[in-house]
């Protein structure tokens, strides 16, 4: 008697322990758990995205370019020489040796225009996306939603790729690759997010992956574009990368679904019991039966109807909370030292001497060492992984610029481990800005963040330019921010293993579950 008291009274408990009502970051945990071939399917989609952001990021490597040039009169009393300043020399004594409007140096004769005017174009660039962070982080957000921003930033991008073929000069040229930045800043922030939301604790590290994989592919092919336009207008390369980019954002828009947390925290209901069916057990719940299943989980976040001018509210939630604050200043101090390397050494590539299209090749190449190391950090921890190989990549920097021309070959190994170093710290940072910050706020937080990385590239081209004399104000610089700007890890948790949190509060209270923790363990 007993002993069946005791069986049901375990029993009762067991029932009573599978009664209790599970949190909504269990039920988003547990529904994706399953990892399977649609869901591959809809992460490689969501990526794909970055092929076409790579693109349009370092396009003007080719675009830009100062193309070479020989002289046409071979008088021995000639004074043209493959040493000559080209711009002493009168235009009839020497052509460039490509097509005459190959780059827009050579298209709107610029070959002797200050390097304001030559770094303007890039420049822009990276102040569109500034303002683009500014202006489109948080409607992601919103209710306009992750996948929407993703669709919206592609076509416009692409649209305004092919429109700058209409340029006249340099002026409109520098404008539109304004808008180009603006319209691609939200793409790799969405890309990010809906990649890691879709998934659970286990997956989010691999999936991120793709990310950068994709965005290497895009690196890669565009050396290969470049090569067979070469004898082409610059405008060709835009068309190559821009109408691709159209049909992509289509197909997305009709086949991405939408990030399951985004859902619960707008509190759309339907949408949330069709997609998360399956989280219930089919003994309790009929699979068809959507009633009993919305009532069986629990009452979304409420969310109050958002005007325009409530849209960028998050960041208000980000300046609200002190920790927060810090946090946020913290990474985006971080970003600016990782992001100038990331970005600016690929851009510096004509600084190296070297073929410019094998250059691309070799620089691009070294994303893919990058991405399996940052699989294999996958469960180690992310402050220690980002500083290695922030070091690394400053160190490597530094060193370009004492060895500057004297070992050619030596000069561009070292850019590439340089490269090698800022892209795998650069990843895990990434990955690691996700795990902050909660589902509310980290659309926006993630996209600060990138506006801090894209506020040091505003400098890179002017800063590459200058290094064309001396690699102290490029490879230099580089490496000297990127070494110092680590020292706010200091300010920053560890996240290795957390599961993500969905509101401010929460994360909030599991940071101090955390401190206490920690205190015991120390007392």
């Amino acid at each position: 008697m007993e002993g069946s008291a005791q069986i049901t009274v375990s029993e009762s408990h067991s029932i009573e322990e599978e009664k209790t009502p599970m949190s909504w970051d269990e039920i988003i945990e547990k529904s994706l758990s399953n990892f399977g071939w649609m869901d591959f399917f809809q992460a490689v989609l969501v990526a794909f995205a970055m092929f076409f952001d790579a693109q349009q990021s370092f396009i003007s490597i080719y675009t830009d370019n100062y193309p070479k040039w020989h002289c046409t009169n071979t008088n021995t009393n000639s004074s043209c020489t493959s040493s000559s300043d080209i711009c002493k020399l009168s235009r009839s004594s020497w052509s460039w040796d490509t097509h005459p409007s190959n780059t827009i140096i050579s298209h709107w004769n610029l070959e002797c225009a200050s390097t304001f005017i030559t770094g303007l174009p890039q420049s822009s660039f990276f102040i569109g996306c500034f303002f683009g962070f500014s202006f489109l982080a948080a409607l992601a957000d919103s209710s306009f939603g992750r996948k929407n921003m993703l669709f919206f930033s592609c076509v416009l991008m692409s649209i305004t790729s092919i429109l700058i073929i209409f340029s006249t000069n340099v002026w409109i040229y520098s404008a539109l690759k304004f808008l180009i930045g603006f319209w691609r800043s939200s793409i790799a922030t969405c890309v990010l997010v809906l990649l890691t939301e879709k998934v659970n604790a286990e997956w989010r590290f691999r999936v991120g992956i793709l990310e950068y994989f994709t965005f290497t592919m895009g690196y890669m092919c565009l050396p290969g574009f470049a090569y067979i336009n070469r004898n082409s207008s610059w405008k060709s390369l835009y068309l190559w990368s821009s109408i691709p980019a159209i049909c992509y954002s289509v197909i997305a828009y009709f086949f991405v679904t939408e990030s399951p947390r985004w859902l619960i925290m707008q509190g759309r209901e339907k949408e949330i019991i069709k997609r998360l069916k399956r989280v219930l057990s089919k003994e309790s719940v009929d699979d068809d039966d959507n009633t009993n299943l919305g009532s069986s989980l629990p009452k979304p976040p409420t969310k109050e109807k958002v005007t325009i001018f409530q849209h960028y509210s998050s960041i208000g939630e980000l300046i609200h909370k002190r920790w927060a604050l810090i946090r946020i200043i913290a990474v985006m101090i971080l970003g600016i030292g990782i992001g100038m390397v990331y970005l600016g050494m690929p851009l510096a590539v004509g600084n190296l001497g070297f073929n410019i299209y094998l250059a691309v090749v070799f620089s691009a190449s070294m994303e893919i060492p990058s991405c399996v190391a940052t699989y294999f950090l996958e469960n180690y921890r992310r402050k220690p992984s980002i500083l290695v190989f922030s070091i690394l990549g400053g160190i490597c920097c530094v060193m370009c610029a004492v060895v500057e021309n004297r070992v050619p070959t030596v000069k561009v190994v070292l850019a590439m481990v340089a490269f090698f170093g800022a892209c795998t710290a650069y990843n895990v940072f990434l990955i690691y800005i996700i795990e902050l910050f909660p589902t509310c706020v980290r659309n926006t937080t993630t996209s600060l963040v990138r506006q801090a990385i894209v506020f040091g590239c505003i400098f890179c081209p002017f800063l590459i330019s200058a290094g064309r004399k001396n690699n102290i104000f490029s490879y230099g610089v580089f490496g000297v921010v990127i070494m110092l700007s680590n020292f706010t890890l200091l300010c920053l948790p560890e996240t290795e293993g957390i599961v993500l949190c969905d509101t401010m509060d929460r994360q909030e209270k599991k940071e101090i579950a955390l401190c206490d923790t920690m205190n015991q363990e120390k007392t």
